[in-house]
């Protein structure tokens, strides 16, 4: 029998908070709701895998993975959405600072109001600035590139109905664009829930100065394989033939300027504009190749013609 619920948690050195979360979770759901909750132990350098082993002979809603070594959150949900069952798939941190209180709702948004996905906003944070200032330049970037108009895309507080974490990727630090695979997937209804952010009650922050620099790169990984990743022609061929007619038109108005109009005029290795029209071209030519060189390796890729179908008859 399949659970309405699948609950992927996330965790890297939380061995303190774990009992706390799991027996809050049980009493918010076990009376109304069927579910699992699936801890995914990312390396952990504590004794977070043996509580888990403790939680699991206990309850049998409680299942686990442990990572042989510290792969980051991706690479964590992404096992957890290729192991949960349940209907509706729900993503927290382990940290306490995301209440298992909003779970009934955001499971009602998916369920009776059919969202693809629900994503949560901590519209009131208990961050440092160091932490809430970029993460608001963050969110400003994601809307405007993605055109999803979300406050918080990266709280760790989200549902989805099974069909999207089941046609999705996570690597890198992707777990924080979500919505946008989703959208570039096909599940365009995306809503938003107000959810409480709790301030932290154990241990401190896993996540470093290098957040800043990753998030923006993979921001544009995102909107590029989003739009382009299956048609790379379209956006290198189309730049390099724009760069290399800008350079041929140049070339040759100085040919001809050279030839019939100025005769006496310097030459033509003599002019800034000849060396300029040269490097349009060169560049021109070498988004031509690149666009050629990944056509030829995605036609060769076996996800080159994964689609998704939604239904079958």
């Amino acid at each position: 029998m399949s659970k309405q619920i699948s609950i992927v948690v996330p965790l890297f050195n939380e061995e303190e908070s774990l009992p706390e979360l799991f027996s809050w979770i049980q009493k918010v759901l076990s009376e109304n709701y069927s579910y699992e909750v699936i801890f995914v132990d990312d390396g952990s350098k504590d004794s977070s895998w043996n509580v888990i082993e403790g939680l699991q002979q206990k309850h049998s809603e409680v299942r686990g993975i442990k990572f042989q070594r510290n792969y980051g959150k991706s690479a964590a949900l992404q096992k957890g959405f290729e192991m949960c069952e349940g209907d509706v798939v729900v993503t927290m941190d382990a940290d306490l600072q995301d209440s298992p209180e909003e779970i009934p709702e955001l499971f009602e948004m998916i369920e009776e109001k059919d969202f693809d996905l629900v994503s949560g906003w901590k519209k009131k944070r208990h961050d440092p600035l160091s932490k809430t200032i970029p993460t608001k330049l963050y969110n400003w970037a994601a809307r405007r590139i993605t055109g999803i108009y979300l406050h918080d895309f990266n709280c760790g507080l989200k549902a989805y109905k099974n069909t999207v974490v089941k046609s999705i990727e996570l690597y890198g630090d992707m777990h924080r664009y979500v919505p946008a695979l989703a959208k570039y997937a096909g599940f365009t209804k995306i809503g938003e829930k107000v959810v409480k952010h709790q301030a932290r009650k154990f241990g401190v922050t896993k996540f470093g100065l290098n957040r800043f620099l990753n998030g923006p790169l993979d921001l544009i990984t995102v909107a590029f394989m989003g739009k382009f990743g299956k048609k790379p022609m379209h956006f290198f061929g189309a730049l390099g033939t724009l760069m290399f007619i800008i350079g041929f038109s140049l070339t040759l108005y100085l040919g001809i300027d050279k030839i019939f109009i100025h005769k006496t005029a310097r030459l033509l290795a003599d002019r800034t504009e000849f060396y300029v029209a040269l490097v349009a071209m060169i560049v021109g030519v070498q988004f031509f190749m690149t666009g050629f060189i990944a056509e030829l390796i995605g036609r060769n890729s076996s996800h080159r013609n994964v689609y998704l179908i939604e239904k079958e008859i």
